[in-house]
């Protein structure tokens, strides 16, 4: 009779089932593994000699064959040591024949014996909870496991603590979820003086989830600004919160199961690779891109960023996914993030700044801003310019309204948003204007006569593309929504075409729009 015992394989954050199978026949002494196994699964076999070594267990002097179904799925890392370990046992009688049933496991083993803690225990346990069965997990992975529902879950510290719990000898308690906490201090918006537009346009964006691109000299807050992003986003709800700790999960950022609800911000440096930025690598992880998902990727000195890993932010901008191709494999990570980007006007830093002068001219800022591909720019729903802050900005006391008001008011206009995208039945339910689809957004940010006179006039002068012009109409209706107003208004419209374009780019087109300061 063969024996079998359940494990995963992942897949991005899916974790697909796989079937470790144990045979131990007569024949000069082996121990060998097959199924696709990748360098960390071949060395199950010393891991697992060794720690059977440490508890008092011997290999029988026969030929050992693992084998990992199915054989041409990849098979990575080093989690499969348990389910071959478990399964030897059953093999030469430590263990009962039924006493796995039920049950798939995971686990990485130390010389010792030891059951240490692998990635990727939440994907595990809820892809174990959807097929009926209970995981066998590392204590340390315990309470994130614990997050997958109702599943029974077994976390020994040590295989001797497993054995003893099987055989009836000590009785492992049901692990309880890890945390679930909220960043509760943020960098307060109260903390900039001036950038009043910038501030506006900070708030605009984090409504409705806008791409954002801050240009400005050096020390002008663009960094203090996005910082401060975090601080006016409402907290995960809990479909996206499963979402998030999914992806971290399998990136190994799940400290004992503790779970936040606070969206992700990262910021990676202008040096990072393709791999990092997007994922990949030799066990493709996700990168930056998909650690972000449902929060925010700031990208500080914007085009200091190799072109091609800003080029490769178009796909996942569009879509929210990322799809790593390999040689054997495609697999696919959430990735619907919100970009903020900051960049200075030159490579010297202050071009256009009163009293300055570019030694290099006008070419200095206009290779400089050549690094960003034109597909991306359209991209960026809101393009502003970030002038530096003068002494008088300084000298002032701080400003009366700071995050907490600004958050109020984000926070009423995403739950428009969401009973907007539930009424009309969007599949999203939570979804921002930023993630309307297209058919949607022609029904429901329709521009009354005025503003839609504005905003062809405004297309025609500014070249805006298809995407251009839907991103403007995305824009005015957040405008809309922050002001609790039904329909689009030319003020609206009008106000979102201010934001698209940095100064220097509007003042190019010609273009003037009554009553609001193209900035």
């Amino acid at each position: 009779m063969g024996i079998h015992i359940q494990t995963f394989a992942f897949e991005g954050v899916e974790a697909a089932p796989v079937d470790v199978q144990v045979q131990i026949s007569s024949g000069m002494p082996a121990f060998s593994i097959v199924g696709l196994a990748d360098k960390a699964v071949a060395e199950s076999r010393e891991r697992v000699r060794a720690a059977f070594a440490a508890i008092g267990l011997a290999l029988p002097a026969k030929r050992l064959v693992i084998n990992l179904a199915p054989a041409d799925r990849p098979k990575e890392g080093s989690h499969y040591d348990l389910p071959i370990a478990l399964g030897l046992m059953v093999a030469i009688g430590v263990l009962p024949l039924d006493a796995l049933e039920g049950f798939a496991a995971m686990g990485e083993l130390s010389l010792d014996g030891t059951i240490a803690p692998v990635t990727g225990a939440l994907p595990a346990a809820m892809a174990a909870h959807g097929m009926g069965l209970g995981l066998i997990c590392p204590e340390a992975s315990g309470p994130e496991a614990a997050w997958a529902g109702e599943l029974a879950i077994l976390a020994p510290r040590n295989l001797i603590a497993l054995i003893n719990h099987i055989k009836g000898r000590q009785v492992l308690e049901q692990p309880k979820p890890g945390s679930l906490y909220e960043e509760s201090r943020h960098l307060d918006l109260s903390d900039v003086k001036g950038q009043e537009l910038a501030k506006r346009a900070l708030e605009i964006a984090a409504a409705g989830g806008h791409n954002l691109l801050m240009i400005g000299p050096p020390g002008s807050g663009k960094s203090m600004l996005a910082a401060r992003l975090p601080g006016l986003l409402p907290p995960l709800n809990a479909q996206e919160l499963l979402e998030v700790s999914m992806v971290h999960s399998v990136a190994g950022l799940l400290e004992r199961g503790r779970l936040s609800r606070s969206r992700p911000f990262r910021s990676p440096h202008h040096s990072a690779s393709m791999a990092a930025m997007v994922g990949g690598g030799i066990k493709a992880r996700p990168g930056e891109a998909s650690l972000a998902h449902r929060g925010v990727l700031f990208l500080d000195e914007l085009p200091e960023f190799t072109p091609q890993v800003l080029d490769s932010l178009r796909q996942p901008l569009e879509t929210g996914q990322i799809s790593v191709a390999r040689a054997n494999a495609h697999i696919a990570y959430p990735a619907r993030f919100q970009l903020i980007a900051a960049m200075n006007p030159c490579r010297c830093g202050s071009a256009g700044a009163d009293g300055y002068a570019c030694r290099r001219g006008p070419r200095c800022a206009r290779d400089y801003q050549a690094r960003i591909s034109g597909p991306l720019m359209d991209r960026i729903d809101l393009q502003i310019e970030v002038p530096a802050v003068t002494a008088a900005d300084l000298a002032l006391p701080a400003p009366v309204e700071g995050t907490a008001e600004a958050a109020a008011r984000v926070l009423a206009a995403r739950e428009i948003q969401m009973h907007r995208a539930e009424k009309y039945g969007n599949d999203a339910g939570t979804a921002t204007n930023a993630e309307m689809p297209t058919a949607m957004l022609e029904k429901l940010a329709n521009p009354d006569e005025a503003g839609r006179q504005l905003l062809i006039q405004a297309a025609q002068t500014m070249t805006l593309t298809a995407r251009g012009y839907h991103r403007v109409l995305r824009t005015a209706r957040t405008i809309a929504d922050l002001e609790n107003c039904d329909g689009v208004r030319r003020v609206h419209i009008a106000e979102a075409l201010g934001l698209r374009r940095p100064v220097q780019a509007a003042d190019q087109t010609g273009i003037s729009i009554p009553g609001v300061k193209v900035s």
